[in-house]
């Protein structure tokens, strides 16, 4: 018997579906108090002048976090924490217009005619390895990556 075409479609679709919703992190929000006491003093040293918009824990490729959530002089910043109390991602954002002309010139290439609302400097292990934008073309949502430099990055950060 011939499966026909829409349903074979509908299948794989759904199948994909599910597995795209198993791969993502899992993330829940927590009460400051429910940080692991090393977790608790990374955030006491980040927050530093900071509000506090809240807390999650994240479950990424089997390993636990803790991201703050935070606003420091009127912009963003996230700071991703292991259970260690080491601060493994900085997620904070920038001005367009402060970035190097390579770095506008890159977002703004792959942005093509969207626009770009949001930027974002991204740091792993006190490193700048990338530069996310948001963008908006048509009425739909996106994010586009660089390098530090400007350049399409190698694999996603």
């Amino acid at each position: 018997m011939r499966v026909p075409h829409v349903f074979a479609l509908a299948v794989i679709a759904a199948t994909l579906s599910t597995i795209s919703l198993l791969a993502q992190e899992q993330e829940k929000k927590v009460n400051r108090s429910d940080l692991p006491s090393v977790v608790e003093k990374t955030v006491a040293a980040q927050t530093q002048g900071a509000t506090i918009r809240g807390f999650t824990e994240e479950q990424e490729n089997g390993k636990t976090y803790y991201e703050a959530e935070l606003t420091v002089n009127g912009h963003s910043k996230d700071v991703l924490i292991d259970v260690s109390g080491a601060i493994a991602e900085i997620e904070e954002q920038v001005d367009l217009a402060s970035l190097s002309p390579a770095v506008q010139s890159g977002l703004q290439a792959k942005a093509g005619k969207g626009k770009i609302s949001k930027v974002e400097s991204i740091s792993k292990h006190d490193k700048l390895v990338a530069y996310e934008a948001k963008v908006v073309t048509g009425g739909k949502r996106s994010e586009i990556k660089v390098g530090p430099d400007g350049r399409p990055l190698d694999h996603e950060e």
